[in-house]
C-alpha cells in the first residue's frame, strides 16, 4: 500500500490527514473483525469432537476457556480489559482518547478463546474495543489534536461493527449514538470512510450476503399491536438484563481471590450449559435456527422433555431468556473476555419467538398466524434498543444483517417502545450507567460534554507572587510595586499553602510607612472561601465558584502544596474555546 514520506504527512491539514488516516483505520479494523472471527471458528472447530463426543466436555469447556483467558490478562497483558465499549467512553471522556497499544490485540486474542471454548458472551465489545485502539493509536501516530484522535477512535469503533456484521451504516450510527457525542457534519466523512473500507474488507473474506439468513414472512398492518406488546416485553426485560448484569457483577468483584471467582463461574456456567445447550458460546447459530421457523436443538440435557410439549417449550425459552444473563456475567467474573452485545441480540430473538409462540399457542395459530421469524427479528432490534439505549442502531443493524428492510415499520415500532419504556425507569445504558455515576460521561447535552472535557490542571496559572508566612509590610510593598495581581498567595517554604492576601486588605496600610517594619503577612493573610483539588471535576469546581461567589480559587495537591490559581474568566474562555472546537464544521 502506498504511503506518504513523513515530512509530505506532517505538512497536510488536520482535516484531509483524517481522510487518510480513516481508510487506513477502516482497513485495519476490518482486518480484526475477520480475524477475530476466524480465531473463534478455529478455536469451535479444534474443541468441537470433544463436544460431540461427551456432554461433559460441553460443562467443562467455557471453564477451560476462563481460566486460559484469566491468566493471559493477568499474567501476559497485566491490564483490565473487560467491558471494551464502557473502556472506549471512559478513554474518549477522561483520556484524552489514548488507548493502550496492547488493546490492539490483546481483546482479540482473549476474547476468541473465551467465546470459541464455549464461553456465553459476545464478541461485538472485544472488537469495538479493538477498533478503538487501533484509531486511538494510529492517531497518535499522526500526531493528530485530541479531537482529531478523538474522531479516528470513532472510526475504529464504527469499522468494528461495520466489519464483523457487514453493516457500515449501523456502524456509523451505533458511534454516533453511544461513543461520539456533538460529532459535526464534517466529522461524519472520516467515520463513513472507515464504515464502508472495513465492511468492503468483510465482504472480500465474508462475502457480500447478509450475516443471518432469515425465513421472513412480509409485513401485516394487523400485527402491529402484536409488536407493540413485544417492544413493551422487551423494555422490562433491558430493565431486568442491565440491572442485573450491574448487580451479579458488584457482587462477585467483592471476592477478592481470582481463583474462587473462577471456580464459581466455572461451575455456574457449566452447569447452566449443560441444563440449557443455547447457552453455549455466543448462541448465533440458535439465533439463525429460530429466523428460519425452526426450533434449536436442546441435546442431551435432562430438561430436553420439555421440547415435547408446546408449552413445556415456551417454558424452557422463557427460562433461558433469563438466565443468559446470569451464563453472560459468570463469564466475565471469572476471568473470561467478552461484551453484551451478542448476548443482548440472543435474549431479544428469545423474548421475541416467547411473545410470537405464547400468541400462536394461546390462539391456536388459527386467528392471527403470528409470523415467529419476524417476531424474532424484531425482537433482537427492541432489545438492543432498550440495553444499549441506541434506537437508530438498533432498527438499522438489525435490517442489515438480516436483509430485513421489509419489515422497518415494526422494527421502529418495538424498538420505540422498547426504548421508551426502559428510559422511564432507568436514563442510562448498559455501557454508560457506571460511568455517568462518576460525572465522566460525555452527553449529547453540549454543555455537559464541554465540561467534561475541561480538566481542571490544564486552567491553573502560577503567575501571581508569593509571600512568605513572615514577611513585613516592607517586603510585601516590594512585591507589590512589581506587580498587577489583585491577590497573592503565602506559601511555606516547603511548598505548603498557608493562606492568601489581597490587594485590599493592602491598601488599608500601604501609606502608613511607620508599620512597614511591624505588619508582617501573617497579619494581613486570610483563608480563601475554598480550594481546588488539581483533578477536581469542572462541574464541581463551578459549584465552588458558585456557592462561594470568588472569582479566582487556589488550586493545591492531596499534599497541600500550592499549584496556582483558577479563575471564571479562564474557564470561561476554555470553556467557549472548548464548543467552537466540538461544532467546528473544518
Amino acid at each position: 500500500m502506498m504511503t506518504l514520506p513523513t515530512a509530505q504527512m506532517h505538512s497536510l491539514k488536520e482535516s484531509h490527514k483524517l481522510l487518510l488516516l480513516s481508510l487506513l483505520v477502516g482497513l485495519s479494523t476490518g482486518f480484526a473483525a475477520v480475524l477475530l472471527q476466524a480465531l473463534i471458528g478455529l478455536v469451535q472447530a479444534g474443541v468441537a469432537p470433544l463436544t460431540q463426543a461427551n456432554s461433559l466436555w460441553r460443562m467443562a469447556l467455557p471453564g477451560i476457556g476462563m481460566l486460559i483467558s484469566g491468566l493471559l490478562v493477568r499474567f501476559v497483558i497485566k491490564d483490565n480489559i473487560g467491558h471494551g465499549v464502557t473502556k472506549v467512553l471512559v478513554a474518549v471522556s477522561t483520556n484524552d482518547s489514548r488507548i493502550k497499544p496492547h488493546n490492539m490485540w490483546s481483546s482479540v486474542l482473549t476474547s476468541a478463546l473465551t467465546i470459541g471454548f464455549g464461553g456465553s458472551v459476545g464478541a461485538e465489545a472485544p472488537i469495538v474495543y479493538t477498533g478503538a485502539a487501533i484509531g486511538s493509536n494510529i492517531g497518535r501516530a499522526g500526531k493528530l489534536s485530541y479531537r482529531g484522535m478523538t474522531i479516528l477512535v470513532g472510526c475504529g469503533a464504527a469499522g468494528a461493527i461495520a466489519g464483523v456484521f457487514k453493516a457500515p451504516l449501523a456502524g456509523l450510527l451505533f458511534t454516533l449514538e453511544i461513543l461520539l457525542f456533538n460529532v459535526s457534519l464534517a466529522s461524519l466523512t472520516p467515520l463513513l470512510v472507515s464504515t464502508v473500507s472495513a465492511t468492503v474488507v468483510a465482504y472480500l473474506f465474508r462475502g457480500i450476503g447478509p450475516s443471518f439468513e432469515c425465513a421472513l414472512a412480509p409485513f401485516a398492518l394487523k400485527n402491529i399491536p402484536f409488536y407493540i406488546i413485544l417492544g413493551v416485553v422487551c423494555g422490562f426485560m433491558s430493565l431486568y438484563f442491565t440491572r442485573t448484569t450491574l448487580k451479579l457483577e458488584d457482587r462477585f468483584a467483592r471476592v477478592r481471590s481470582p481463583w474462587v471467582r473462577w471456580a464459581a463461574a466455572a461451575i455456574g456456567v457449566g452447569l447452566l450449559v449443560y441444563l440449557f445447550p443455547p447457552l453455549y458460546g455466543e448462541g448465533y447459530g440458535d439465533v439463525s435456527t429460530l429466523l428460519n421457523g425452526a426450533i434449536g436443538e436442546m441435546g442431551d440435557s435432562p430438561l430436553a422433555f420439555l421440547t415435547s410439549s408446546p408449552w413445556g417449550l415456551v417454558a424452557a425459552f422463557v427460562v433461558i431468556m433469563f438466565v443468559k444473563v446470569v451464563s453472560m456475567t459468570l463469564t466475565n467474573a471469572g476471568g473470561g473476555v467478552g461484551g453484551t452485545f451478542g448476548p443482548t441480540l440472543f435474549v431479544g430473538a428469545i423474548v421475541g419467538f416467547v411473545v410470537s409462540r405464547l400468541l400462536n399457542v394461546a390462539t391456536g395459530a388459527a386467528l392471527w398466524e403470528i409470523p415467529e421469524p419476524n417476531f424474532v427479528l424484531v425482537g433482537m432490534a427492541a432489545m438492543m434498543a432498550g440495553v444499549m439505549q441506541a434506537p437508530m442502531t438498533s432498527i438499522f443493524l438489525i435490517a442489515e444483517i438480516t436483509g430485513g428492510y421489509d419489515l422497518l415499520v415494526p422494527l421502529i415500532t418495538a424498538s420505540a417502545v422498547s426504548f421508551g419504556v426502559t428510559r422511564i425507569w432507568e436514563r442510562y445504558s448498559i455501557y454508560t450507567k457506571r460511568i455517568a455515576q462518576s460525572g465522566e460521561l460525555l452527553t449529547h447535552d453540549s454543555d455537559q460534554a464541554v465540561l467534561t472535557l475541561l480538566k481542571t490542571s490544564d486552567l491553573v496559572r502560577d503567575k501571581y507572587p508569593r509571600l512568605e508566612l513572615d514577611a513585613t509590610l516592607g517586603e510585601i510593598m516590594d512585591t507589590v510595586s512589581s506587580s498587577t495581581a489583585a491577590i497573592f498567595p503565602v506559601v511555606g517554604k516547603d511548598g505548603i499553602f498557608q493562606g492568601v492576601v489581597e490587594m485590599d486588605d493592602i491598601r488599608k496600610h500601604m501609606f502608613d510607612q511607620a508599620r512597614y517594619d511591624q505588619i508582617r503577612v501573617f497579619n494581613l493573610m486570610k483563608q480563601p472561601p475554598a480550594f481546588v483539588e488539581r483533578d477536581e471535576k469542572m462541574s464541581s469546581v463551578l459549584d465552588k465558584f458558585e456557592k462561594t461567589g470568588a472569582w479566582r480559587l487556589p488550586v493545591l495537591d492531596a499534599q497541600r502544596h500550592y499549584l496556582g490559581f483558577i479563575s471564571k474568566s479562564r474557564i470561561l474562555m476554555a470553556y467557549r474555546e472548548e464548543l467552537k472546537s466540538i461544532s467546528a464544521e473544518d
